[in-house]
């Protein structure tokens, strides 16, 4: 079954059936806090459940398609499109990437429907809690049992900044240790779960803001200070992302400096080299032109010891440039 009902008041909790539109309109009227979760509903159910609590056609949409967090205030019940971000293993690559499932929280005065395509850890959790009865759970509203929801999934992206930190961490020490390609590609990975999460958590921060402001005649006012908390964490988050960035882009910079500074290396040995092979190439060339029988050219080549002499200082030249060049530390 992929909608259940729950009815609780301050005196307990009751787990009803939902398969009817006659129990979900009960279920609405009944003189209690009424909870109903839909998850991976048919179109059959999804439309029972939109009619019965009034549901506007174009937030049930805003949960089906990819659209950010938002919080709108519709006739009769507040609409709020949170989003959970986990990280799974990527299509294209086998980097890590951030993937966003949304959430949807109708709430009225006096009931509850929670709305997500796939299973949510959030919602299952503080389920739980109602049915263990806990007493601030079964007391208050639905927009205090909304909160809750809400926190829960906020809570969570602090667990996947710690995994994205751990990454920062492991690429920091390959930038120093092993520079090289897929170092470069572990960065830029970061850089963009990074830039996607930021993307998640401003939206969600400006929805939370809403509720905290208590624009929603649905929140209650001793409701706000428990959403300003989530507002709270968000703006918390965002200054967590941020710093990763800085973190980040500081780990491409110093991929970037090292592989500069060995292509500068290279390079320096390449120029000590065509240093050296410089005056042997021109004493080659010179001896090369083989000039002969004029008192104007070249008398080493008719000597016995003409070639040998010429090895010889070839040779002498190329060590005291090595020697040098040690000298100055350039080799």
């Amino acid at each position: 079954m992929t909608v259940s009902l729950v009815v609780y008041t301050a005196d307990g909790y009751e787990e009803r059936p939902a398969a009817t539109a006659e129990a979900l309109s009960a279920a609405r009227e009944a003189r209690a806090t009424s909870w109903v979760h839909v998850a991976e509903p048919t179109d059959e159910e999804l439309d029972r459940v939109a009619t019965a609590f009034g549901l506007h056609p174009l937030s049930v949409e805003d949960v089906q398609n990819d659209v950010r967090p938002k919080t709108e205030q519709f006739d009769g019940h507040t609409f709020v499109l949170v989003k959970t971000a986990r990280l799974v293993r990527g299509e294209t690559t086998f980097d890590e990437e951030i993937d966003a499932d949304p959430v949807g929280l109708f709430f009225g005065r006096d009931w509850l429907v929670t709305y997500a395509p796939e299973p949510v850890g959030a919602v299952d959790r503080v389920r739980e809690r109602l049915r263990r009865g806990e007493p601030r759970l079964l007391s208050r509203g639905p927009d205090f049992t909304a909160y809750r929801v809400a926190d829960r999934v906020v809570d969570a992206y602090f667990d996947l900044l710690d995994e994205v930190e751990t990454r920062i961490e492991l690429v920091e020490d390959d930038v120093v240790a092993n520079p090289d390609e897929e170092t470069l590609e572990h960065i830029n990975g970061v850089r963009r779960d990074l830039l996607s999460f930021r993307k998640l958590l401003w939206p969600t921060r400006e929805a939370m803001g809403v509720l905290a402001r208590g624009d929603t005649e649905e929140v209650r006012e001793t409701t706000e200070k428990y959403f300003r908390d989530v507002y709270d964490h968000c703006v918390q988050l965002v200054d967590l992302v941020e710093t990763y960035r800085d973190l980040a882009s500081g780990a491409r910079d110093i991929y970037l400096n090292a592989l500069s500074q060995s292509t500068n290396e290279v390079m320096k040995k390449l120029t000590v080299v065509a240093t050296i092979v410089l005056p042997l190439t021109f004493v080659a060339g010179v001896y090369g032109m083989n000039f002969d029988g004029s008192a104007y050219n070249m008398p080493e080549l008719g000597w016995t010891f003409g070639y040998p002499a010429v090895m010889l200082g070839m040779g002498l030249t190329a060590l005291v440039l090595v020697a040098y060049f040690r000298q100055e530390g350039w080799l």
